[in-house]
C-alpha cells in the first residue's frame, strides 16, 4: 500500500467531481433564469407595441376631430 499519495487522491476526487457538478448546475440555473428574463422582456415589448398602437390611434382620432371641427367652423362662416 502506498503511503499518503493514494489516500489523498481518493479523498480529493469526490470533491472535485461535486464541485464540477455544482458548477454545471449553476450554469444550467443561470441559463434558465436568462431564458425566463428574455421571455418576460419579449412579453413586455409586445405589450409596449400594443400600447403604442393605441396611443397613435388616439392621437389620430383627436387630430381628426379637431380637423373636422375646423372644417365645420370654416363652412359655417363662409359666405353663402
Amino acid at each position: 500500500m502506498a503511503t499518503g499519495g493514494a489516500g489523498s487522491r481518493f479523498l480529493k476526487e469526490p470533491f472535485e467531481c461535486a464541485h464540477e457538478h455544482r458548477f454545471e448546475t449553476n450554469e444550467r440555473i443561470m441559463a434558465l433564469q436568462f431564458e425566463t428574463v428574455e421571455r418576460r422582456l419579449e412579453r413586455i415589448e409586445a405589450m409596449i407595441l400594443g400600447v403604442e398602437k393605441r396611443l397613435w390611434m388616439t392621437v389620430f382620432g383627436v387630430v381628426g376631430v379637431l380637423l373636422s371641427q375646423a372644417v365645420q367652423s370654416i363652412l359655417q362662416f363662409s359666405p353663402k
